[in-house]
């Protein structure tokens, strides 16, 4: 399979170049556009279970897209619903990538996609509930945010604050810890951050360049409330 990521600037789109007999999985909806020699199935990646864990743990579809060149090679083009990047992750079976909820879009299938759990402070305080997804395995993985995908690299010992709703993805052997924005609570809210996640490198964070709570929340305060 080759790929390339269109548009990159502004709404991306990735257009996949497929052999016959190859595929890969994307998230429900995925697709906008393939050649006639490609079929598109739904798919409970890892059966039943592992569906409604995804559905009912962190708010994924319990169905994932398979796209596969069944009638000789093919092209498609997916993309996600919300205006952001996407970026592509090689991985190569060394360590997992932590991916918030609505961060995977698509990948190989060289790489499995599950549900992780958090513990219970980071759960009720991060923002991004008790579980999240976890993608290991080799292959190719692309994930998309709300606004453009900027990587964060962080050297041994090294430290840096993110605020949680602007998290997008990281490696899962990388730890984090929630604190306080300010030395105060009352600094803290009113600053407008409130709790805030420290890691510790090594590794790469990958965080978006907006927040969807906060877009949610400028939209609540300009629509006439009923």
């Amino acid at each position: 399979m080759t790929y390339e990521i269109l548009y990159p600037e502004a709404f991306p789109v990735v257009e996949c170049h497929l052999e016959r007999g190859e595929s890969l999985k994307a998230e429900s909806d995925a697709m906008i556009a393939m050649s006639d020699t490609m079929d598109v199935e739904g798919r409970m990646d890892g059966g039943l279970l592992a569906g409604l864990a995804r559905k009912v743990l962190s708010g994924e579809s319990m169905f994932f897209q398979e796209l596969t060149a069944r009638r000789g090679p093919g092209t498609v083009l997916f993309g996600h619903s919300l205006p952001g990047g996407i970026l592509d992750v090689e991985l190569d079976g060394s360590y997992g990538l932590t991916i918030q909820k609505d961060g995977f879009l698509a990948c190989t299938h060289g790489i499995d996609i599950s549900t992780k759990a958090q513990n219970l402070s980071r759960g009720l305080l991060s923002g991004e509930g008790f579980f999240v997804l976890n993608a290991t395995g080799r292959g190719t993985l692309f994930i998309s945010s709300y606004g453009v995908i900027h990587p964060i690299n962080l050297a041994r010992g090294e430290e840096y604050i993110i605020d949680n709703g602007h998290l997008v993805a990281w490696p899962d052997y990388m730890d984090y810890k929630m604190e306080k924005a300010s030395s105060g609570w009352i600094s803290s809210l009113t600053s407008g951050e409130g709790l805030v996640c420290r890691f510790r490198g090594p590794g790469v964070v990958l965080i978006q360049t907006r927040n969807p709570s906060s877009f949610e929340s400028w939209i609540r305060s300009i629509v006439p409330s009923r």
